[in-house]
């Protein structure tokens, strides 16, 4: 097969130098269909990626698509701020029947603006109001988006520099197992919260990602994530999870907080809530934190209704059956655990550890630069991977909830020839 070199004049020239995927990925695509990507000469990659999971259900997905045309072709509304909708109307009620009511969750629905960062801005202020207080603690390596009250809780130096002004009112502390074992869950947290003279100011609430995706695929154990709950209950602190990317069943439930059993006070949904790829968030919260005034948080594309119509479909074809969903991706998830597990065998010396849940997985090397090396090789090899990680030293597997076995075990295969070929 002849390969020729994709024109990327235009994109050299006149897009911003802030593009990095395309960077890895030097190729145009053109289409995608499931867990598949062609680029415009036709050839054909398959996506470990999943569009930083916001394609929990695959590109194109048919019956969502289908939903979304119809929607289109009859001129249902296409923006409409806050306005009062059938789509919004109709997922409002999906959303309750099929999420909330069998998990028996009380929440309330906030749309903030379309994208996570907006979610989690929403839910930051929310706190600060209900409590009367400015701090916020977050946990070491946290990502939770690239806007300034975002970039204030995220702990990746190269991502807070990029805000070119003092971060503020945001207070780090130790994700779970950041001291290997060695420190008890808290100890420093909790002694700096009760000592008067600590010079930590009362928080108003702690943010925390169950699973930290962009800080390298570190899993939070689930007594670790029910111990934060109580003890934000004893210390008046709201808790916040961000499930921005781990949610929507990447992890195996719906939310990805289910399995530690814990009712967060405020959640932050969005990438995949929409299940095509069209921008949507949600703000969750409990019933009694519900005092904001009308108007005082707000965005021009918080109606996005196409993707009301496609979150509602997605909810119906995934969701409506229970456990299937939770049941399959675990089942997937199994598949490449046992992948990683013969690409760590194969490669004693070369592999620090590999982690994961659901199908969120990641793969650190001794060799900080090696992940890079292997995600080049696998895009050469027809395989969209990305890396995570401060120093970006884990390779991070991402792929749609509805990839096949069959897929699996070929990317699996694509990966561990990379991981062999960059020796």
């Amino acid at each position: 097969m002849t390969i020729t070199q994709p024109d990327l004049s235009v994109f050299e020239t006149l897009e911003s130098e802030v593009r990095s995927y395309c960077r890895g990925w030097p190729t145009v695509f053109d289409r995608a269909r499931g867990s598949r990507m062609y680029d415009e000469d036709g050839h054909e990659y398959l996506d470990f990626f999943a569009g930083a999971g916001s394609l929990n259900y695959g590109h194109n997905n048919p019956v969502l698509k289908r939903a979304l045309i119809d929607y289109l072709e009859r001129d249902g509304v296409t923006h409409g701020l806050d306005m009062s909708t059938s789509a919004k109307r109709t997922f409002l009620q999906t959303f309750q029947d099929l999420v909330l009511r069998p998990r028996d969750l009380p929440y309330k629905v906030m749309f903030p603006g379309p994208t996570g960062t907006n979610a989690v801005e929403s839910a930051l202020k929310l706190a600060r109001k209900v409590k009367g207080r400015e701090a916020i603690v977050s946990f070491t390596n946290a990502f939770h988006g690239m806007s300034l009250g975002s970039l204030a809780v995220t702990g990746n130096a190269f991502k807070r520099a990029g805000a070119g002004i003092p971060l503020v009112h945001g207070t780090p502390m130790p994700f779970d197992n950041y001291f290997d074992g060695a420190v008890e869950d808290f100890l420093w947290f909790e002694r700096l919260l009760e000592d008067q003279g600590s010079g930590l100011n009362k928080p108003a609430a702690v943010i925390v990602e169950t699973v930290q995706g962009e800080g390298g695929i570190n899993v939070a154990r689930a007594e670790w994530l029910r111990a934060l709950a109580e003890l934000c209950e004893r210390q008046d602190m709201l808790l916040i999870v961000d499930d921005i990317q781990m949610g929507c069943g990447r992890t195996g439930a719906f939310f990805s907080f289910e399995e530690a059993g814990i009712t967060p006070d405020i959640v932050t949904v969005s990438k995949s809530i929409s299940g095509y790829g069209l921008p949507m968030s949600l703000c969750l919260f409990k019933p009694e934190l519900d005092i904001w005034e009308p108007g005082e948080h707000n965005g021009t594309f918080r109606g996005n209704n196409p993707a009301f119509v496609t979150a509602t479909a997605a909810l119906e074809s995934y969701w409506a059956d229970g456990s299937a969903m939770e049941k399959q991706t675990r089942a997937r998830g199994e598949q490449v655990e046992q992948g990683l597990i013969a690409i760590c065998e194969e490669n004693p010396p070369a592999v620090k550890e590999y982690r994961g849940r659901g199908l969120v997985w990641g793969m650190e090397f001794h060799d900080k630069e090696r992940a890079g090396r292997i995600a080049r090789r696998a895009f050469d090899l027809g395989l969209l991977i990305e890396t995570s990680g401060p120093e970006s030293e884990v390779v991070k597997l991402l792929p749609a909830l509805t990839i096949t076995p069959d897929e699996l075990d070929e990317g699996l295969s694509v990966l561990a020839r990379a991981v062999r070929e960059t020796a």
